[in-house]
């Protein structure tokens, strides 16, 4: 069941990050993907170190915290490919 409510947080964290970073954004579809994986992700990881969450606070506060670090790992590796065309 915490599985739905982190897809669910996770629609709704990919959203939030379509939105603010509307000029910066990937588009609308990959951040919404970003959102979810990030959100299992963020789940998975607090899993690993003995932190689960509970109840909605702590998945919010996971998938956040997931859909973050994948979106600034997303970032640096087109950063990083962008970089290289640009040295092409």
């Amino acid at each position: 069941m915490h599985y739905i409510w982190f897809l669910l947080i996770g629609i709704v964290i990919g959203l939030i990050v379509a939105g603010v970073l509307k000029d910066k954004g990937s588009g609308w579809k990959i951040d919404l993907a970003i959102g979810i994986v990030g959100a299992i992700l963020g789940g998975w990881l607090f899993g690993v170190i003995s932190f689960a969450a509970y109840n909605l606070i702590g998945a919010l506060i996971s998938a956040l915290i997931g859909a973050l670090l994948l979106l600034w790992v997303v970032r640096l590796i087109r950063k990083r490919i962008n970089e290289k065309k640009g040295q092409d």
